[in-house]
C-alpha cells in the first residue's frame, strides 16, 4: 500500500497493486487478478491510524517498507505473522484474517456484492461457494422478525395495563 491508496475524505483504500511471488525471493508489484481491483470502506479509526503511522514514520512510497525499499515478500510476511503467533499463541493462518473480515462483514448485515467487492472477487458466485452458510436463511430472517413483532407486542400489551 501507497500513502496515495488512502482517500482519508471518503474513508476507502484502493486497491490497485500486489505482491505476487514471482522468480523465486523476487518482490513483484502487479495489478491484482482481473476483476480484484477495488475501494475498500474503512472506518475512520483505522484511517487515522494510517495517517499517523505515515505521520510517525515518514513514509513516502510503501507503508510498511523503508523509502527506497521494495514492500517486503508475502513469504517475508507470512514469516512475520507466524512469528508473531507463536509468541502470542495465537493459532491463525494470515489467510484467516480475510475470512474475518468476510464473515464479520456478513454478520453485520452486508449483501452478496458488498461483501464480493470488499474481498475482490471478480464474480459473487465465487463469494457466494466459499460464504453462503454465514448469511441468514429466508427461516432465520422469519423467527427474527416474529421475535420482533412478539416483542413489541407484548411491551405494547404490559403498556396498556400499566394505565
Amino acid at each position: 500500500m501507497k500513502p496515495e491508496d488512502i482517500n482519508a475524505e471518503s474513508r476507502t483504500i484502493s486497491v490497485r497493486r500486489q505482491v505476487q511471488r514471482e522468480r523465486g525471493s523476487v518482490v513483484e508489484i502487479k495489478p491484482p487478478k482481473a476483476g480484484s481491483e477495488r475501494e475498500v470502506f474503512v472506518p475512520d479509526l483505522l484511517i487515522k491510524m494510517l495517517l499517523q503511522h505515515l505521520e510517525a514514520t515518514g513514509r513516502r512510497e510503501w507503508l510498511f517498507a523503508d523509502d527506497g525499499q521494495p514492500p517486503p515478500h508475502q513469504n517475508t510476511v507470512g514469516h512475520w505473522w507466524r512469528t508473531a503467533c507463536r509468541k502470542t499463541g495465537v493459532a491463525y493462518r494470515l489467510h484467516d484474517l480475510r475470512h474475518f473480515y468476510a464473515s464479520g462483514l456478513i454478520a453485520a448485515g452486508c449483501d452478496v456484492v458488498t461483501v464480493q467487492r470488499a474481498l475482490g472477487h471478480s464474480k459473487a458466485t465465487t463469494t457466494l461457494d466459499t460464504y453462503s452458510h454465514l448469511w441468514p436463511t429466508a427461516e432465520d430472517r422469519t423467527r427474527k422478525a416474529a421475535a420482533a413483532l412478539l416483542a413489541d407486542s407484548l411491551r405494547t400489551a404490559r403498556g396498556m395495563h400499566a394505565v
